[in-house]
This record gives structure tokens, C-alpha cells and sequence, in this order.
């Protein structure tokens, strides 16, 4: 069982082993819990079980088994290696949710009220990016975006407005790979009694763990490596603060009904079991790419934190294990050039998501960036040119051959 295991195991053993509890008909793997509500055997059972008295199931939307699984596994990876201010193991709680973005609005609606601001920062995932511009202001909510590399802008912009509550920050950032300072930048959230939020997504917990710089919150789009295959759409919320996460946030999180499902639940948890691995490969071929790129005379730059050409080289080398397997690339000849190499691409996938063994690649400004307007995209980064890719594990000359082919 999950609470026998011993308390210094790997990372690659947890991805096998952590949050799995032996099942009733003693099955290998937790099975896929479809039922759509749960039994008591009593009146009274059900009353301890409603106030949280009694372990146990109650409908479908609160959760199921194989949900839990996928939870407790993900929490125990965020807090690998750890401790709390007591010098303990840091205790965390997961709540997976239907989608990224489901994550992150409960994250959001459970800490903000009209008349409060988040404070983020300038090249976002697009749907992160248009929900805090197109959607939270409908809710009396606002944003705040500043350049988080200027730390004194950051402390500044607090100082100046009261009505920000809430810092959220996304590093590496989706798709210029620019990296912020975690620690420095948490340390201001905390500072000033913000809430701090990091999107963890492209690194990871195998490369980076933001809980190691007092983040309240961290999220992650479990569609990309966590699940690693894409066969299934998921989010999950972590946090530290328990109570909070076991009232107010798993009760956003109920009433939103941004919930997962038993199925994809188990795809995840079985590609978690193959995590740390995937990644060891996935970063093996990351930075053969990125050198292949940065020596070619038709790419203009290239973004991968694992270049000491990068501007932020120095912050990922403080707080992640590895650069990771996300890098873009902008190719000369702009907008035009960006569509013709999609075009002729023969082995990597023309795909909008990231994360899966195979490699993928997409063309932002005519993709995921399509809804940001093209000033924006530009002041943050996102030129015309710019392409995006998650390298995978395939064979690393045939890699480096199609984009070889596909540059000329």
C-alpha cells in the first residue's frame, strides 16, 4: 500500500509506485472506477462520510479511486525531496481537474474577488494569456502585466495598487522559453501577502519544484508529459496549505464542475509510471536539437534554456535540474518562412501540444498565438517566424535529418 512505502525513495520509483493503494480485489493496477455515484451501508455512514468523518466516495464530480491515484502520485513528485518549516516531509494535496485551464480557473475564482488584480507576467500560454485579458475582467477581476525580469517593476506595481492579490507565474513560458526567478519572485509575492501561483507545465516536477521557493500553488497541464502520450486531456491544482485545499478549493473545484474522469485519470497514472524516463530521453535529445539549430545559417535565434546564449541561462541553471525538452527557434523570412517549414516537415507532427514521445512542432503566430494580437505577440516575443517544439523521443538523427530537410 501507498502509506507502507519507504520514505526515501527515487523520484523514478515514486512515478511507479507513489499513490497507489492495494484495491479490494487485490488488482495489479487501480481499474477504471466508471460508476457514476457511491452506496452506504447506513444513514449514519453516509452523514460521517458527507462531513469528512469517514473515508469515502459520495458522486462521480468529488472524485473516485482512480482519480485519487492520479492525485496523490502527482502531489508526491511536487514534493519530492522537500521539507516543511518543521523540517518534515512537505505534505501536499492534488485536485485533478477536466483541463489545464479548468486547473487554473479554480485556482484563480477560489482566491480572487471582483475588485482584486493578478499580477503576471508578458509572453503567457495563449488561452492563459486571454482568459485574464478577455475573461476575468467580466468578473470584476483585472490583470496587471509587467516584465518579471525587472524584479524592482514587479515590487513597484504591488506598492502601487492594493487591489493586486494574486501573483501567477509561468516559467519556462510558453513558447519563447523565457525564464523567470522563482525564488526572488516569490519572495516579493509573500512580501507584500500575495498569492503565489507557478505554472509548472513545461518543466515539470522532474526538472523544477516551485514548492522549493514557498509557492502557495503550482499547476500543470497533465495532457503534456505527465501523461506523455496524448490520449487525454487533464489539469491538476497543487497546493500546501491542506485546509484550504480540502474546503475552499475542493469546493471551487466541485461547484465549477471542471472535473476529470476515471479514464483519463488512469491514462495518466499509467503514463506517469513511464515519466522519469520518458524525460531523461526527451532532454537527451532536447539539446542535440538546440545545438543542431543554433549553428544553422537560416535560424535567426534560438530559445532553449540550455544554450548559454539564452538570456535567462543563468536562473534555469539556479532552479531547474535540466533546460528540458521545450525549445523555439525563429526561422528568417518571418510569417512565410514559418508555413513552408510546417509544410515540409515529413517525420515530426504538425500539432499544437506538447509533451507526447513524438516530436511536435507548430508555428505560433498562425496556431496557439492566433488570438493574441500581433502587437502583443511581438512585444512579447512571439514573432511571425517563431516556431515551437517539444522534441520527443524518437531517434535523434532522424530528428535533426527532418528539420534538416525541412529548413532548406
Amino acid at each position: 500500500m501507498a502509506n507502507s512505502l519507504p520514505q526515501d525513495l527515487g523520484i523514478d520509483t515514486l512515478c511507479i509506485h507513489g499513490g497507489h493503494s492495494a484495491e479490494s480485489n487485490r488488482a495489479h493496477l487501480t481499474p477504471i472506477y466508471t460508476s457514476s455515484t457511491y452506496t452506504f451501508d447506513t444513514a449514519e455512514q453516509a452523514i460521517a462520510v458527507f462531513k469528512g468523518d469517514e473515508k469515502g466516495y459520495i458522486y462521480g464530480r468529488w472524485g473516485n479511486p482512480t482519480i485519487t491515484e492520479a492525485e496523490e502520485k502527482i502531489a508526491l513528485l511536487e514534493a519530492y525531496g522537500l521539507k516543511d518549516e518543521n523540517g518534515n516531509q512537505l505534505q501536499l494535496k492534488a485536485i485533478l481537474h477536466a483541463s489545464g485551464m479548468a486547473a487554473l480557473c479554480t485556482m484563480l475564482m477560489g482566491n480572487l474577488k471582483a475588485g482584486q488584480k493578478v499580477i503576471t507576467h508578458q509572453s503567457l500560454y495563449g488561452g492563459t494569456h486571454e482568459l485574464v485579458e478577455k475573461i476575468l475582467p467580466d468578473l470584476g477581476i483585472d490583470s496587471v502585466i509587467v516584465d518579471f525580469h525587472d524584479l524592482q517593476a514587479v515590487e513597484n506595481a504591488i506598492q502601487s495598487d492594493s487591489a493586486i492579490a494574486l501573483m501567477h507565474i509561468e516559467t519556462p513560458a510558453n513558447p519563447t522559453l523565457q525564464c523567470v526567478d522563482l525564488e526572488a519572485l516569490s519572495a516579493i509575492g509573500k512580501r507584500h501577502g500575495l498569492v503565489v501561483c507557478a505554472d509548472n507545465t513545461f518543466a515539470t516536477p522532474y526538472l523544477q519544484q516551485p514548492f522549493k521557493y514557498a509557492v502557495d500553488y503550482v499547476m500543470h497541464s497533465t495532457t503534456k508529459f505527465l501523461n506523455g502520450h496524448g490520449t487525454a486531456i487533464g489539469g491538476v491544482l497543487v497546493g500546501k496549505d491542506m485546509d484550504r485545499m480540502n474546503k475552499g478549493l475542493t469546493k471551487m473545484h466541485r461547484l465549477l464542475g471542471g472535473n476529470s474522469n476515471a479514464f483519463d485519470a488512469f491514462l495518466l497514472t499509467n503514463g506517469l509510471r513511464t515519466f522519469a524516463l520518458r524525460m531523461e530521453r526527451h532532454c537527451a535529445n532536447a539539446i542535440a536539437v538546440a545545438d543542431f539549430l543554433h549553428n544553422h545559417p537560416l535560424v535567426e535565434r534560438v530559445n532553449y534554456l540550455g544554450l548559454s546564449s539564452h538570456p535567462d541561462y543563468a536562473i534555469a541553471q539556479k532552479q531547474m535540474r535540466h533546460a528540458g525538452a521545450m525549445l523555439s527557434f525563429e526561422l528568417k523570412g518571418g510569417f512565410d518562412a514559418g508555413v513552408n517549414f510546417i509544410n515540409r516537415l515529413r517525420l515530426c507532427t504538425n500539432a499544437v501540444s506538447l509533451g507526447t514521445c513524438d516530436t511536435l512542432v507548430c508555428h505560433a503566430a498562425s496556431s496557439t498565438h492566433m488570438g493574441v494580437p500581433r502587437e502583443k505577440r511581438l512585444e512579447f516575443g512571439i514573432t511571425d517566424g517563431l516556431i515551437r517544439m517539444s522534441v520527443g523521443m524518437e531517434n535523434i538523427g532522424d530528428i535533426i535529418n527532418d528539420l534538416a530537410q525541412a529548413i532548406n
